[in-house]
């Protein structure tokens, strides 16, 4: 690798982290600033609740429902096995990913409290939701994991991985439907997604640069864990 190039991807993660920093905390002021949803919200969510046929919902629920409780930790939790098998300790590695995502979690869920944004009204609601509205959790686990299983790849290719690339076609694009199933089924304003997602960047960027700094050799060196 060129030094340019080299230099460009170690500035990568911390300008990312900048970016998604500040999009998100400008993205919380206008929340808390406008003290209800904005009109591109109630726009979304109309169109959402008024084109919600069965056919279309069970679908939804089933999708949404990916976005936490097991299967985000699970996928997490294997990613990181397979991320430290190079190295003697595969399962503290496992250990060491899930608590990165437990970590973000503890975070976003600090700031849904701290905003404290309510919810659409309960009766547009497709699936039971709870706690407050900003940023949109299963977005913000959905796309946490999807990241943290990419990393674990990359890690365990040294960088250079193929399956990533392959993952990436079939993470993004689930994160993707996560978040947008939250509006769908009515329990999330479009800007509550979008916060999360915002998070999630932003957290997976600190992660990157803390990995970055702490790391042997390359940028996705195995022995540094």
């Amino acid at each position: 690798m060129s030094p340019p190039r080299a230099a460009s991807r170690s500035a990568l993660p911390a300008l990312t982290a900048a970016v998604a920093v500040l999009a998100l905390a400008v993205l919380t002021i206008l929340v808390v600033r406008a003290g209800g949803p904005f009109s591109p919200d109630r726009a979304v969510l109309e169109w959402a609740t008024a084109h919600r046929p069965d056919a279309a919902r069970q679908p939804a629920v089933v999708v949404t429902h990916t976005g936490t409780g097991p299967v985000p930790y699970a996928m997490v939790l294997a990613a990181g096995y397979w991320a430290g098998r190079a190295t003697a300790r595969p399962a503290a590695w496992a250990a060491g990913f899930l608590a990165a995502l437990l970590a973000g979690q503890l975070l976003r869920f600090l700031l849904m409290a701290a905003v404290a944004r309510p919810r659409p009204p309960e009766a547009l609601w497709a699936v039971h939701a709870s706690h407050w509205s900003f940023p949109s959790g299963h977005t913000a686990t959905a796309a946490t994991a999807a990241g943290l299983v990419l990393a674990a790849l990359l890690i365990h290719g040294g960088g250079r991985a193929p399956a990533a690339g392959r993952a990436a076609a079939l993470l993004v694009p689930w994160a993707v439907a996560v978040g947008a199933s939250r509006v769908y089924l009515g329990v999330h304003w479009v800007t509550d997604v979008l916060g999360g997602w915002l998070f999630a960047t932003a957290w997976l960027a600190v992660l990157a640069l803390w990995w970055q700094r702490r790391r042997p050799g390359g940028p996705l060196d195995p022995r540094a864990g």
